[in-house]
């Protein structure tokens, strides 16, 4: 945030919007932040300093700090204000100073910003925005002035290698350092550029083809908001999400003013803030040469396959350590898996050969020695002496590792340790009363969230994101905006096959209460 930037004497460095940039505090040169300047330095000076200059890519203490050698950074002072110093210092002390610093300092930094330069375009492919990363930005700005509990600076990268690198040319004599920044900031801008532009195509597209095979001359006037939900998401092509934020035009609104200008549409406020379409010119030409790309299918986007197989999900046992002498007289290791059934079997297989029934009552077991190790606990030992059947069942199962296996359609069964966890829906609730739903560990089901996600964006018309479960490294939850515990049970139930009893916030539906006549 710009507030939080002390200006230094000789003033802020001329950068542009996209540009690369380093951010420093007062009392060390040394960058503790990257990022992408969001304006240029005259609007910063017009804004008197106030709102956000610098979009955050990677600070110190970040994860991204974390999974590397967690060095810290170099203490380098500024040329203009040594640490400790009033900063009124003559140009005599500030040549001594400079030319007592060591080689080894500025090659180390020098070597740092390379590695930082060549990195960006690696970081710029994760397609960030302003709008997408503007928590990000203010979570990472925030966690930098915490730590370091001084003021900060905005350095061009470029003015750096600029005055570390002077000794560095080519064969000819040349720099070359300057020419390597121009490069990866226009490869930043470039690829913010590339990802708005790919959201404005998908926009137009969906666009027209709502137009000219959807919308009839007798649904006019159109809301506007209707018209997203109802008419353009639906022709989004599978396995793309359509989202007008990442788009340049930000909102509806200036898309279809867009429109307007270009003759397509006629949009009019009917009423106080609410837009509406009120005709549509069929006979453009833009609309007359619109054809259908055959990644859209046009008739019936969000339909899956009707083919689609459920998964066989299976509750299986097996036999720990303690339970072999019980089982091993059915050749069993410890690596074998039983259903219900087969444990059944095996006792009652056990106790027959061992006859260990009671003589006088057939519905209870004798306890012998082995049973006695494997079934009871320590305090039991010397006070029963018999069992029921249930009972001896029962133990028998309490105490054998429970594991489940998984057959996706097509593949071999996947057998894992423990039950089953179920998908999990929950509903928050976020600031100004807004609620959200929660989707997680769709992964142990073999569905694809990416793909649930676009399918649910379409059915249900609401917003929907992805976000990695906490203490997970491959493991995503979808958040779907609103309360749409209803619509994601009837496509998980209906579409994809998934039994009930394995999905966990089934009773968070919205209730529906009786409407008073």
């Amino acid at each position: 945030m710009l507030p939080g930037v002390v200006v230094p004497p000789s003033g802020l460095p001329e950068v542009q919007q996209g540009d690369l940039c380093a951010v420093n505090l007062v009392e060390n040169r040394a960058p503790v932040a990257v990022g992408l300047v969001t304006i240029p330095t005259a609007e910063m000076i017009a804004a008197d300093m106030k709102g956000k200059g610098v979009i955050t890519l990677h600070t110190y203490l970040d994860e991204l700090w974390a999974f590397g050698e967690k060095t810290n950074p170099p203490v380098i002072p500024h040329v203009y204000c040594e640490s400790g110093e009033t900063g009124h210092q003559t140009e005599e002390e500030e040549e001594e100073e400079e030319n007592e610093e060591g080689t080894d300092d500025i090659e180390h930094v020098t070597a740092e910003l390379d590695s930082i330069e060549n990195d960006t375009a690696d970081m710029g492919t994760l397609g960030f925005n302003v709008e997408n990363e503007s928590e990000h930005a203010s979570s990472a700005t925030g966690q930098t002035h915490d730590s370091e509990g001084h003021g900060s600076e905005i350095v061009d990268l470029k003015e750096i290698t600029k005055g570390t690198g002077n000794g560095q040319d080519t064969g000819n004599g040349q720099d070359t350092g300057n020419d390597q920044d121009t490069g990866n900031d226009q490869d930043s801008t470039e690829i913010t550029g590339t990802v708005q532009e790919q959201m404005d195509e998908l926009l137009l597209q969906c666009f027209l083809h709502a137009l000219k095979f959807k919308v009839k001359k007798a649904d006019l006037p159109l809301l506007a908001s209707t018209f997203l939900k109802v008419h353009v998401y639906p022709c989004c092509p599978e396995g793309q999400q359509l989202d007008i934020k990442k788009s340049s035009y930000k909102k509806l609104s200036k898309f279809l003013q867009m429109m307007q200008q270009r003759q397509i549409v006629q949009v009019k406020e009917l009423s106080k803030g609410v837009e509406s379409i009120t005709a549509v010119s069929w006979k453009h030409a833009d609309l007359r040469s619109f054809r259908v790309p055959e990644a859209a299918t046009g008739e019936d986007p969000v339909k899956m396959d009707t083919t689609c197989q459920p998964l066989e999900i299976k509750s299986f046992y097996s036999v720990p350590s303690k339970l072999i002498p019980l089982f091993e007289h059915a050749s069993l290791k410890k690596s074998a898996t039983l259903s219900n059934a087969d444990v059944r079997s095996i006792i009652t297989t056990y106790v027959k050969s061992n006859e260990l029934i009671d003589d006088y009552n057939k519905n209870y077991v004798v306890i012998n020695p082995i049973l006695c190790d494997c079934l009871l606990e320590k305090s039991e030992h010397h006070t029963i002496t018999k069992v029921t059947w249930d009972d001896l069942f029962t133990r028998c199962l309490k105490r054998l590792q429970e594991c489940h296996q998984v057959t996706f359609p097509g593949q071999n069964p996947v057998v894992r340790k423990g039950g089953i966890k179920p998908i999990n829906i929950d509903v928050a609730q976020r600031s100004s009363n807004k609620k959200v739903t929660i989707v997680s560990n769709l992964e142990a089901f073999g569905l694809d969230p990416r793909s649930l996600g676009n399918t649910l964006q379409q059915k249900a018309q609401a917003s929907v994101t992805m976000h990695q479960v906490p203490g997970t490294k491959d493991k995503v939850a979808l958040q779907v905006q609103g309360n749409q515990v209803n619509h994601i049970a009837k496509l998980l139930t209906e579409e994809y096959r998934i039994p009930a009893k394995y999905i966990a916030g089934l009773d968070k539906a919205p209730k529906t209460g009786k409407k008073k006549r």
